[in-house]
């Protein structure tokens, strides 16, 4: 048991423990709740609440009233459940730096490449956060709902998405790195 604990500190975990945990969890998640992993979706459930709060008017539409309702549903759950999820594990592992100073800019590789600001760090996190839901939406999900889940139900979309995503990921640290990495 002591083994155990000493594994779940750990800063690092191998990826083939972490990739049959995530195949428990989202055989788990179906089991459970009849709902596969994704995360992309509940931006738009919580946006839409927001702006139904805000401007009802604007936000009656066929969207938001059918294809993706405003409220708190299993992804808005799974979202939440998924950042302090993440906390937990930093907190495990003696890695959680939550307000500390330079915390929000403490990689030497990205120093070295833009510098030290750290609101070229916050700025450009928000910028890709926002390309990624937008592309989450184009390809029916995100990495979570369709290469994992869509992965385990085969489907070939999720293959798909999965190249893509690793040739665009190559693709996107050889113009940003410059083959500097």
């Amino acid at each position: 048991m002591n083994q155990i604990v000493q594994y779940i500190r750990r800063e690092e975990w191998s990826p083939y423990v972490a990739g049959v945990l995530l195949g428990i969890v989202g055989v788990l998640a179906v089991l459970l709740s009849n709902s596969l992993l994704g995360a992309s979706g509940a931006f738009e459930n919580l946006a839409g609440l927001v702006g139904k709060a805000l401007a009802p008017k604007v936000f009656d539409n066929v969207y938001f009233n059918f294809v993706m309702p405003p409220g708190i549903t299993w992804g808005v759950i799974l979202l939440v459940g998924v950042f302090f999820g993440g906390m937990a594990g930093a907190w495990t592992s003696g890695t959680l730096q939550w307000g500390k100073k330079d915390s929000a800019n403490s990689d030497s590789q990205w120093k070295r490449i833009f510098g030290p600001q750290t609101w070229k760090r916050w700025a450009l996190a928000f910028f890709g956060a926002i390309v990624l839901e937008y592309g989450a939406g184009i390809a029916g999900g995100c990495t979570s709902g369709l290469a994992i889940s869509g992965g385990m139900l085969l489907a070939p979309a999720a293959y798909l998405f999965i190249a893509g995503m690793f040739a665009s990921g190559i693709v996107t640290a050889l113009i940003v790195y410059r083959r500097r990495y």
